[in-house]
């Protein structure tokens, strides 16, 4: 076990040494008497109706039957008829899981709160995982939880023993936060290529620039989220007061925003080692000139949200030069990378295909921090090519003496905020500020949704 601190935030390393699984479970169950545990599972209807996904779904579900801790499971389904989650209900029945429920976010009862939200300004029109993991949460808060769990429904080699070993941190050992980490292999082959070669060296590359300048405060946050040995996996578990607390992207950069917002609101946090085996789950395809779809969306998405962060909350300043210079550190820090991947397949006896790895990297991923780079600028460019043009007429100047200049300089700094904000949720405790009769409403849809499929 390892410590790291940064900005009073203290990480702690969990390492899987020896399997005390009979004793974890006791513990847990132990403290489940007082402290109320619930697990999110978010879906689409894909996951379990596909001949492909269902046997993974089955198994995990499953699995969960030996989770005697939890005092409930909420299924977050998304784009589902009602036909799909009855079935969904079936499913849940045949393995005999107990004190489960059913968010349908499609039928009647949740499509009314997800109403009220948005009437009450607090914009949830950006449908996905971050949208939905939000309404769970909410549905997690109001039945009473103290710690809540999620992960992932297409995890091909979940056991129960890896979510006992994620949710033993918080349920347990009253930690606020725990993130899992584990082998990406399959098939004698490397997986995590967003986290290996995207974000790992963007990072890199951005602690070498500001080592040199010294710039502390971002420094801080690239080498918090250097720490994690696995920044980009779902499955997570908040202490309910932490969770109240924070806000969601609704994009692909959900997992990489909310460790910004655990670095941010979080001073006691895990991270655990939860799998013996490479873990496996659904893999995206690359996607190269398609900046909506597969891993080319996820690194854009990525980028922006974490730059967007070191921009807006940390104050750094882009520029042309900036991007150029990063792009080019990113580019020989991946190089490296890749270079020890080789060695490390080598070593092992793994398939590894550097040449293949290199053009994710040209190809995709150079090319999704240069995007980022150039949204961020954009307004900057422009505003100073009109500022130039404006201050070279003598005609405009009773505008300028009118702060034609400081407004046009404050509508671009709008503009970049505008355009780099991540798409992301309020926090629960800001909705029962202002609606403080929701969770009550929200028990009540419960209720419904019992009836409806569990009667």
């Amino acid at each position: 076990m390892s410590n790291f601190a940064q900005r009073h935030t203290k990480i702690t390393t969990f390492y899987l040494l020896t399997k005390n699984q009979p004793s974890m479970l006791k513990e847990l169950e132990h403290h489940s008497r007082w402290k109320k545990a619930v697990l999110v599972i978010p879906l689409l209807a894909t996951e379990f109706t596909l001949d492909e996904n269902r046997p993974v779904f089955e198994n995990i579900l499953n699995e969960l039957r030996h989770a005697t801790y939890l005092s409930q499971i909420i299924f977050g389904l998304d784009m589902a008829t009602e036909d799909e989650a009855r079935y969904l209900a079936d499913l849940i029945r045949k393995y005999e899981l107990k004190n489960c429920l059913i968010q349908h976010n499609d039928g009647n009862g949740f499509s009314e709160i997800y109403n009220k939200l948005s009437d009450a300004g607090f914009g949830l029109d950006v449908r996905g995982k971050g949208r939905n993991m939000f309404m769970s949460f909410g549905l997690s808060l109001a039945l009473g939880a103290e710690t809540v769990g999620i992960i992932d429904a297409d995890i091909r080699t979940f056991t129960c023993d890896q979510l006992d070993r994620l949710f033993y941190p918080v349920q347990v050992l009253n930690y606020q936060f725990s993130k899992a980490y584990y082998a990406r292999l399959k098939n004698g082959r490397f997986y995590g290529r967003v986290k290996r070669l995207l974000l790992d060296p963007l990072l890199i590359a951005l602690k070498r620039k500001f080592t040199e300048t010294k710039e502390e405060k971002v420094l801080r946050m690239v080498d918090f989220l250097l720490n994690f040995n696995y920044q980009l996996s779902g499955e997570v578990v908040f202490d309910s007061s932490l969770l109240k607390r924070m806000h969601f992207a609704m994009n692909w950069g959900v997992e990489i925003f909310t460790l910004i917002e655990v670095y941010r609101k979080a001073t006691n946090i895990a991270q655990v080692e939860i799998s013996y085996e490479p873990f496996d789950h659904k893999h995206q395809p690359i996607s190269a000139g398609n900046r909506e779809k597969g891993l080319y969306k996820m690194a854009v998405d990525i980028t922006t949200t974490l730059l967007s962060s070191l921009v807006i909350e940390e104050g750094l300043e882009i520029s042309d030069h900036f991007v150029r210079d990063l792009t080019v550190t990113y580019l020989n820090v991946a190089d490296n990378l890749i270079k020890m991947y080789s060695d490390n397949a080598a070593f092992c006896g793994l398939d590894y295909d550097p040449n293949e790895e290199e053009g994710i990297v040209h190809e995709v991923f150079k090319d999704a921090l240069l995007y980022a780079g150039d949204l961020l600028i954009s307004p900057y460019r422009l505003s100073d090519r009109f500022v130039s043009f404006v201050a070279g007429h003598e005609e405009f100047q009773p505008f300028v003496k009118d702060g034609l200049l400081a407004k046009i300089s404050e509508v671009a700094r709008k503009s970049r905020e505008q355009l780099f904000e991540t798409p992301q949720t309020v926090s629960w405790e800001r909705v029962i500020r202002k609606l403080p009769h929701i969770l009550y409403e929200i028990i009540d849809v419960i209720e419904e949704e019992k009836r409806k499929f569990f009667s």
